[in-house]
């Protein structure tokens, strides 16, 4: 399948490497050169972060679900702020778009202003999700992936495909190549949040899901040598 415009979703968890949580340095610099040979190429990216290496959820059954994910909309903020500048430093130019205003640190949101940036070769970070509680970064990633007319998701994680059970519990478990979206949302497979499967879907948004720390992983996945397991839309 052929994508020129694509919406790479990065874990938070993957960006932080062998530590777990927060940064990895080594691992950004390498997600930066690996994407700029593939803007260099003519692609289009843009790119969504997770934030779990920061903050997954309430960590109190006290806490207010509202302000939990408050929390972690800002954490994905943090990781958009590290990595483009990083990305700057490879030799790429990048903005950072909310939804919500956050002083002078990045701009909100227009999807005419993203459209015509990525069309001038600038990386373009979506940050904060979608600026509302109880909706995970994958529903920012498919909703900004349909709102800017991606061909499709591209999605790193620490983990190197779908598996029909947990390959960390299950060393038979079996790998997908390729299975559809729908098989997703039936039997709820927990790859991304079901709202998120069912709005890909409906707009029929095809995601290629690959382990972010293979070794050019992000370049394969784009040019035939994939490893991962592509979800028909």
């Amino acid at each position: 399948m052929e994508m020129n415009r694509i919406l790479l979703k990065l874990s938070g968890e993957a960006l932080a490497g062998e530590k777990h949580q927060g940064f990895d340095e080594e691992t950004v610099l390498d997600v930066a050169r690996q994407v700029k040979s593939v803007v260099d190429a003519g692609k289009q990216i843009a790119i969504v972060i997770g934030g779990g290496n920061f903050w997954r959820g309430r960590t109190s059954e006290h806490m207010d679900r509202v302000k939990a994910d408050q929390i972690g909309m800002l954490a994905t903020v943090m990781n958009c702020v590290y990595a483009a500048d990083l990305f700057r430093t490879a030799g790429l130019k990048t903005r950072i778009m909310t939804p919500f205003v956050c002083g002078n640190i990045t701009e909100i949101f227009q999807k005419d202003t993203a459209v015509e940036a990525l069309e001038r070769s600038e990386v373009v970070f979506f940050a904060g999700g979608i600026g509302h509680p109880y909706f995970s970064t994958d529903m920012a990633t498919v909703l900004m992936a349909i709102e800017v007319e991606a061909d499709g998701i591209l999605s790193g994680k620490a983990i190197d495909g779908v598996y029909d059970s947990d390959p960390k519990t299950n060393p038979n478990a079996k790998k997908y190549d390729t299975m559809q979206m729908k098989d997703i949302v039936d039997r709820k497979l927990g790859v991304i949040d079901l709202a998120s499967a069912v709005l890909a879907m409906e707009n029929h948004m095809p995601m290629l899901l690959f382990g972010l720390n293979e070794k050019d992983s992000i370049i394969k996945a784009l040019t035939g040598t994939f490893n991962g397991t592509y979800i028909e839309s």
